[in-house]
């Protein structure tokens, strides 16, 4: 079970043990709208998932992730915003939004790679500047959303198929290319697995993080759009404690918190795991409380798997370097 498909298996297997659950104890849960419900809950904090996957597998971390999505959701829903979006089209809404997000995310980079802040610190003082900076500019005021060609676009069905849920495959599609088939992602594994070796190696290690933050801060503008369309609202109280629905997905999908290791697949899994199980909670009409419980307990295990691979990682790398040194 150490190897990625072993690790998968294993994420597939618990999210049948939870469907069934929800099959056995809820007459309602096994149709194809209730589905939809669930990747359609799944599908924005999947988005944030998805960045969050490469910060983690680098080594780093973004706590900013649900503050950047409240600010990108206040700027781009602002009325004067609006009003070229109207005067033009409703796509300057979102390129707005997604410059929000990188932005935040570049100066988490700079600030992290170049500033040599930890990411921790860094992008804890992002999410409290973020969310103090949209409080702000909406005068802590939710800004309604009154261009209908924005919200009609971002609450069509494709194939019968929410637009969101589209978007969110999308994004884990262009994730796993950009992570599995690309030098980008290469280096991002390399980064994770020992910064100076990959220093050492010709990597630019600063300007790489860098831009692995604008990733993360792109992932959190698209979410934000995604959250726009759906309430027709930007405010500052979206995305709140999405950074940690996000990094819990990412860890429970099998990627190690001091990274070096990590997949997209795993983290849709992970993204699945959690959304089903809200949705069983939902369906049997328990608390969100209990919803709590059960998703630190989720955590933990995860967490405890995880340092006992790392146990094992360890000691077979010391095994090979002694079998590696010759013999008196």
């Amino acid at each position: 079970m150490s190897g990625s498909v072993g690790r998968n298996l294993g994420l597939v297997l618990a999210l049948l043990v939870i469907i069934i659950v929800g099959a056995v104890t809820s007459s309602n849960f096994l149709n194809f709208d209730n589905a939809l419900v669930i990747l359609r809950q799944a599908s924005i904090i999947g988005v944030i998932s998805v960045g969050m996957t490469f910060v983690i597998i680098a080594g780093g971390i973004d706590l900013s992730v649900g503050a950047v999505l409240a600010l990108a959701s206040v700027v781009g829903s602002l009325a004067a915003i609006q009003d070229i979006a109207s005067s033009s089209h409703w796509i300057v809404m979102v390129v707005i939004a997604l410059l929000v997000g990188v932005g935040a995310g570049l100066i988490n980079g700079v600030v992290i790679a170049y500033g040599k802040v930890a990411a921790f610190m860094a992008t804890l003082a992002m999410m409290v500047g973020a969310r103090g900076l949209a409080e702000i500019i909406a005068n802590n005021r939710t800004l309604v959303i009154s261009d209908r060609g924005f919200v009609r676009a971002l609450n069509v069905d494709l194939l019968g198929v929410d637009i969101l849920i589209w978007i969110f495959a999308v994004v884990a599609a262009a994730g796993w290319f950009l992570l599995n088939r690309t030098t980008f992602g290469r280096r991002t594994v390399a980064i994770g697995g020992n910064p100076e070796a990959a220093r050492l190696a010709g990597i630019k290690v600063k300007r790489h993080t860098m831009w692995l933050y604008a990733l993360v801060g792109l992932t959190a503008g698209i979410a934000a759009v995604m959250l726009m369309g759906r309430t027709t609202a930007g405010t500052s109280t979206h995305g709140n404690l999405y950074e940690l629905d996000a990094i819990a997905a990412v860890v429970v999908g099998g990627t190690l918190l001091v990274g070096g290791r990590g997949t997209i697949t795993g983290t849709v899994f992970g993204v699945l795991i959690f959304a089903t199980l809200s949705n069983v909670f939902v369906q049997n009409n328990l608390t969100s409380s209990a919803q709590a419980v059960a998703k630190g307990v989720i955590i933990v295990v995860a967490v405890l798997l995880q340092q006992r691979f790392a146990v094992g990682r360890v000691a077979k790398s010391r095994l090979t370097q002694i079998k590696a040194v010759p013999s008196a």
